[in-house]
């Protein structure tokens, strides 16, 4: 499944969380814990990004983008350029690589499609959700 690029738009604001690995936790009658994990990959990273007071047009592109990914199964490619602010000197920023997951295997997803919220006319706050999801290992 091909990669789409999302749109190079900047957030307002982010949140990451970096997903966890497989296991599971068995635990005695005594207390005793056991973890079996299960790969050596994390999956179910988590990804929200909202652009606030956003011209329709850049949000149009996500709406497109959503679209274009979910009709396929395809997956989302962010770069330094619309997830991770820069730093002075202009070079990406050290939490970059966690944002795009080029330090892992996991492919962004939808986790749920777009939220537009309509600020006035002709200007729109965009919420977008995705989930790391491990594919083709």
């Amino acid at each position: 499944m091909p990669a789409v690029d999302f749109p190079a738009l900047v957030p307002s604001s982010r949140s990451y969380q970096p997903g966890v690995f497989p296991e599971t936790r068995f635990e005695a009658q005594n207390g005793a814990v056991v973890r079996v994990r299960y790969g050596n990959q994390r999956t179910n990273s988590r990804l929200t990004l909202t652009f606030s007071n956003i011209a329709d047009d850049k949000a149009d592109l996500v709406l497109e983008n959503y679209v274009n990914v979910t009709k396929a199964g395809n997956y989302v490619v962010f770069t330094a350029s619309n997830v991770a602010r820069t730093t002075t000197s202009g070079e990406p920023g050290v939490l970059t690589p966690w944002f795009s997951e080029t330090n892992s295997a996991l492919k962004w997803k939808y986790a749920s499609p777009p939220s537009v919220q309509s600020v006035k006319p002709g200007l729109s706050t965009v919420s977008c959700e995705f989930v790391g999801e491990l594919e083709g290992i």
